[in-house]
């Protein structure tokens, strides 16, 4: 069954020259377009009240189980604006809505069907479509998420009433002045997450647990933070928010391999669209697994050429340095490798139309 949507037009939209001023140098998630979507849950009605609406606060109950119990994810895609025919495009928003579900049982809240929450992207982006930048490398930012809205303080059972909402943000290039490989800490001291736990759902309190070890990070010279298994704290996971892959050897024998989902990674379809593309560009790709003494080892023997990290907000991100209470060592030459290059650039060109889409991950949705 089909959810109708009450389409809703602001009265007070921002003035084309205010918006073009904006979009001129947006950052990332500092400045948001004129509507968002909101749909309500209750075990009475199921998804019902589903609305495109003009941007707004929302108000709620300081007894509203959100604030007490967490319980709440979210997602993040893009849309981009073709430079061949201007059409306005995402990039598997479909993947996007399976894995948004996968979080929503393991935080027990109601799925969203797919149809929906794709549909929702493409009245948002189709209603605030001049917010799309047009400059290269520019894109729309969407953050579909979900919160417990029931009011009061008892922790028995999940909240009886959500609240989805999509909203949308203009976000400049990344990467600007060329790609700059990032420095890394391993952290030994704190644990992303751990077998059974939340790892592999996209919950904000993952990402509130991290700022602690990020502040670590920064504090020891680095930029980012890679986290280790919980268990031995040893096995390599993730970097920040961002799947990491690893490569070996270079040329025609160049090979990468990821870090394997043990239910303490978050699943990327960034990731996963470079576990389907390296192959096809005669880059043999695999799921393992690797330890900081194997990453340091095989860096000191040439036999590790090169690491990036991926994910949506950066596409792939090259790692140049590592640091840790052992001690410190650049990869490669520091600089981005070839490897690197070559999949963030066959990856951006699918995604903003340069290349082709073979795999069918590119979605009209204006």
């Amino acid at each position: 069954m089909s959810i109708e949507f009450d389409i809703r037009l602001s009265d007070h939209r921002t003035p084309a020259d205010e918006r073009e001023r904006l979009l001129e140098n947006p950052g990332f998630g500092q400045i948001f377009t004129d509507h968002m979507i909101t749909i309500r849950w209750d075990a009475e009605h199921g998804w019902h009240d589903a609305r495109l609406e003009a941007y707004a606060p929302l108000t709620l109950d300081p007894a509203t189980a959100v604030f007490h119990y967490a319980q709440e994810l979210f997602e993040g895609l893009k849309a981009y604006r073709r430079a061949d025919d201007g059409s306005i495009v995402a990039f598997r928003p479909y993947a996007n809505a399976a894995r948004f579900n996968a979080s929503c049982e393991r935080m027990a809240m109601p799925p969203v069907p797919e149809e929906t929450f794709v549909r929702s992207l493409e009245l948002l982006v189709d209603a605030d479509r001049d917010w799309v930048p047009t400059q290269e490398g520019h894109s729309l930012y969407l953050r579909p998420f979900i919160i417990a809205t029931q009011r009061g303080l008892g922790v028995n059972s999940p909240s009886s009433s959500y609240l989805f909402i999509v909203i949308a943000s203009p976000s400049a290039a990344y990467f600007t002045g060329g790609i700059k490989p990032v420095s890394v800490w391993l952290s030994e001291e704190y644990t992303r997450a751990a077998p059974g736990g939340t790892g592999a759902a996209k919950c904000g309190g993952n990402y509130a647990a991290a700022f602690v070890a990020q502040a670590q990070a920064v504090k020891e010279g680095c930029d980012q933070v890679v986290w280790l298994d919980a268990n031995e704290h040893r096995w390599v996971e993730e970097m920040g928010g961002m799947n990491l892959f690893f490569v070996y050897g270079s040329g025609a024998e160049a090979r990468v391999m990821t870090p394997s989902l043990t239910g303490t990674l978050l699943p990327g379809i960034t990731r996963d669209s470079l576990l389907k593309l390296a192959p096809d560009l005669g880059v043999p790709a695999a799921e393992g697994r690797i330890s900081t003494d194997q990453w340091r080892e095989g860096n000191a023997s040439g036999e590790l050429t090169e690491v990036f990290a991926c994910g949506t907000a950066a596409v792939i991100t090259p790692v140049g340095r590592v640091k840790s209470a052992k001690g410190e060592w650049l990869i490669g030459s520091g600089e981005p490798g070839p490897v690197t290059m070559r999949l963030r650039e066959e990856l951006v060109g699918i995604q903003y139309g340069d290349r082709p889409d073979p795999y069918g991950w590119i979605h009209k949705i204006a």
